[in-house]
């Protein structure tokens, strides 16, 4: 047999014997076969290859196989005689799958802990019972049991215990506890979840009742987010997809217009921005060439909100005035202990910062060592403060969303505005 499992050619008997039947190349369906002991002609290919750990040369084997009721993998073993070192991963020989995959296992007797899984690098596992999760990419794909998992789990916390136990001493006991709880987990004195996650779809867990039902195995299909397609590398493919006003975000758009001051010409620049953690606005700024005059303004992207809007900020800190802000021109502002009030048609629309929005009071504010309240009410719920915090919420700010009273509705233009059934309060033409 030849190193890459071929069969030789060989005589076949007396001296007028036929000539041996040439080789043929094997088909694609004749690579992957599943494993099996009678089998001969299975047999993996050796390759001499560097070993990582000590720098002399190792051996790699790589085995093709095909999982029964679930598709082809490349099995890749690799040793080294002179420093002992091992490893094995497994690699999907297909391409990403086009949903992601979710197996969800409820492990109730020892026979579940023997169930065949394949687990490639981009999938995480989870155990809900411990609050235990493995992320994607922290560990090379493996085919392996849910017993394997679990002790190659146990053998990943249990690798940095002895530095752990020199620097770290409570973190370290409170692993060896974590780890104990793990291997309760392989003698299934009660029943547990394992979830493996796969967005890239190419994950396995055995139905040993195939083709039948497996009332222990759930698996779901889903699609992935543009997070996971990035991930996956797929993020260039899918942003040829885009349609074309995607481009618009990428651009600032000119256009012919009347200096506000002098009447000349001029030129107003407009683009649209992503405000992270709020929603996307419209930038405007017009610069005349003839008289210097300069304005900026900013409008909602959005439509006038449900609800009205109240950010309460406890200014307690000079950095607070680098927070990034939003006031829409329908948003008044106001300082309590200054009893000042800035009304929602002052300024028009500004996004700046907090210093920027109060450079006339900062000088007292910071200065005086002053701890204040900043507040911005808009109606329309078109205005936003940044929350230094995100995601998590800011301790020292408070948002709140409200229903608009009459008048606020009636300033708005809300009360005359009938958007639905409409037709139905038209007079007859006559």
């Amino acid at each position: 047999m030849s190193a890459t499992g071929a069969v030789e050619p060989g005589p076949r008997g007396a001296a007028a014997a036929p000539l041996p039947t040439p080789v043929r190349a094997p088909a694609p369906g004749d690579l992957f076969r599943p494993i099996s002991a009678e089998d001969e002609e299975q047999q993996p290919t050796e390759i001499e290859s560097l070993c990582m750990n000590c720098y002399r040369n190792g051996m790699t084997r790589l085995l093709l196989t095909k999982i029964p009721f679930f598709r082809e993998i490349i099995v890749s073993s690799f040793s080294c005689e002179h420093c002992g070192w091992n490893n094995t991963e497994i690699q999907s020989a297909g391409r990403i799958q086009d949903q992601g995959v979710r197996y969800t296992l409820t492990v109730r007797a020892q026979e579940d802990m023997n169930r065949e899984v394949v687990k490639t690098d981009s999938a995480s596992t989870r155990i809900p019972e411990l609050d235990f999760e493995i992320p994607a990419f922290s560990q090379k794909g493996a085919l392996t049991t849910v017993e394997g998992l679990i002790s190659r789990a146990i053998s990943g916390l249990e690798q940095d215990q002895p530095t752990r136990r020199a620097k770290e001493e409570t973190i370290a006991e409170q692993i060896d506890d974590f780890i104990v709880k793990l291997k309760k987990l392989k003698q299934v004195a009660s029943p547990f979840t394992l979830i493996i996650d796969d967005p890239s779809g190419n994950s396995f867990v055995e139905n040993p009742h195939a083709p039948g039902k497996d009332d222990a195995l759930v698996i779901t299909h889903y699609n992935r987010t543009p997070q996971q397609e990035e991930v996956l590398g797929l993020q260039a493919e899918a942003s040829e997809e885009k349609p074309e006003e995607e481009d618009l975000r990428n651009e600032v758009l000119q256009f012919n217009t009347n200096c506000p001051e002098c009447n000349a010409p001029a030129q107003t620049n407009m683009k649209l921005v992503q405000i992270p953690h709020f929603k996307e606005v419209i930038i405007m700024a017009t610069n005349c060439e003839n008289c210097g005059h300069r304005t900026n303004e900013v409008k909602s992207g959005g439509a006038v909100e449900p609800l009205g809007t109240r950010i309460t900020l406890h200014i307690t800190d000079s950095s607070d005035m680098t927070r990034d802000l939003l006031k829409s021109e329908t948003c008044s502002v106001e300082i309590p202990e200054l009893e000042f009030e800035l009304g929602m048609a002052v300024l028009g629309g500004k996004f700046t910062t907090l210093e920027g929005l109060l450079k006339d009071i900062r000088e007292l504010i910071i200065e005086g060592s002053m701890k204040a309240h900043f507040i911005m009410d808009d109606p329309a719920g078109n205005s936003y403060l940044q929350n230094v915090y995100a995601p998590e919420d800011d301790p020292e700010m408070m948002v709140e969303h409200y229903e608009r009273t009459f008048n606020q509705n009636e300033e708005l233009g809300l009360n005359d505005m009938k958007t639905e059934g409409y037709e139905t309060g038209l007079a007859p033409q006559r």
